[in-house]
């Protein structure tokens, strides 16, 4: 796949050029499209579940569990915290590329910025206050819903400090918050992969400063990023895992993922198997359900359900599962019928086609010299 152009996740941008294919635009656009319409949906499957064990899953469901959307906050298809800070990851990341117009970049500052806005919408009512340099996204009625967001992510982003690496916000938490929302990282496919990681480890420490909260993140991320060009998920995680070596406090996120990957040669997958691997509520586990869901999937409507079946944080669980089946298939491979239901369907593909196009044409849309009005509208420098 071609690539738009590299860069650094702190200052010292290097923007390279290169030309995208018609083909190989529309083979990005629809995995990006596949990327955050399948978090979302696996997130809407397990948001009826997530509090439940597995026998009062089997009990309200039948002995297969859900095997379809089960309402949650007042209707079916609805989806939470985890795809809504996701969204907001996606608009940080265009609006960085933007704002490097002006000579700033610093990435981390726009996705921080981008999820102060998603902290609002858990804090106001709707958007009637939000200012033009807010951009579309903290402008839309639906994402004012508070769906059960992780007490990191709130308290992280309860005032303007910025969490790093060196000075993180809740430097012992470790939820699984930082994973769920990370997806977006890994679709900077003009980026080299240790770049990806190093960005999606700075923005988790934003909320959650134990060394696994953030580097779950950074592999996730990495794993997503080589999907996105193209190669098989074994060969992605195998990828991550060599990243990870090099980090101080990996061994818990290692382990996760060999785990993962240990338990595709133990048999046929099963709920079981799955709750073997943990709850999902810490970022490691999230991350190795959604792995291993992802490696034996028949298919996506099976590795989705398999994500969301079990005791535990299963909205999170689908949403990494969902990202990761999308980003390999594309949105074409997801189940129709999920698909129309989906809450927030319109809203969240017109951000995937934003981010294909920001990612691909970019200088077409914007420069220091002139930009299109429309596009500054949707994603304001300031």
């Amino acid at each position: 796949m071609a690539a738009s152009g590299g860069s650094e996740s702190g200052g010292g941008a290097s923007a390279g050029t290169a030309i995208w294919g018609r083909a190989e635009q529309q083979d990005f656009r629809s995995r990006v499209r596949g990327c955050l319409l399948g978090g979302a949906v696996g997130d809407a499957l397990g948001a009826g579940v997530e509090f439940d064990s597995l026998a009062e899953i089997r009990t309200k469901h039948g002995q297969q569990g859900v095997t379809d959307y089960v309402p949650a906050y007042g209707r079916r298809g609805a989806i939470t915290d985890d795809t809504q800070m996701t969204l907001f990851t996606v608009d940080g990341l265009i609006r960085a590329h933007v704002r490097r117009d002006t000579g700033a970049w610093h990435p981390p500052t726009d996705v921080h910025a981008a999820y102060r806005r998603w902290s609002a919408t858990q804090r106001d009512w709707g958007p009637d206050e939000r200012r033009d340099e807010d951009g579309w996204l903290a402008r839309e009625e639906w994402l004012y819903a508070r769906r059960a967001p992780g007490n990191a992510c709130l308290s992280g982003l309860a005032d303007d400090r910025m969490g790093t690496l060196e000075k993180p916000k809740n430097p012992e938490s470790k939820g699984c918050g930082t994973v769920m929302r990370s997806a977006p990282f890994g679709l900077l496919v003009g980026w080299e992969p240790q770049l990806v990681f190093q960005l999606a480890v700075e923005c988790a420490a934003q909320t959650h400063g134990h060394p696994t909260g953030y580097l779950a993140a950074g592999a996730f991320a990495a794993i997503v990023h080589a999907l996105a060009r193209g190669e098989a998920l074994d060969t992605a995680v195998q990828r991550a895992l060599v990243q990870l070596a090099a980090r101080p406090g990996h061994e818990e996120t290692t382990e996760a993922l060999k785990q993962a990957l240990g338990a595709v040669r133990q048999g046929m997958p099963s709920p079981d198997r799955v709750e073997a691997l943990g709850e999902g509520w810490t970022a490691e586990e999230a991350l190795s359900i959604g792995v291993y869901c992802a490696l034996v999937a028949e298919d996506v409507r099976h590795g989705l359900l398999l994500a969301v079946n079990h005791g535990g944080d299963s909205d999170s669980t689908g949403s990494v599962c969902g990202n990761l089946l999308g980003a390999i298939h594309g949105e074409t491979a997801l189940p129709p019928g999920w698909v129309a239901e989906i809450e927030g369907r319109a809203s969240i593909l017109e951000l995937a086609d934003d981010f294909a196009m920001e990612m691909t044409q970019g200088p077409a849309l914007h420069g220091p010299a002139a930009a299109s009005p429309a596009w500054l509208s949707r994603y304001p420098r300031a």
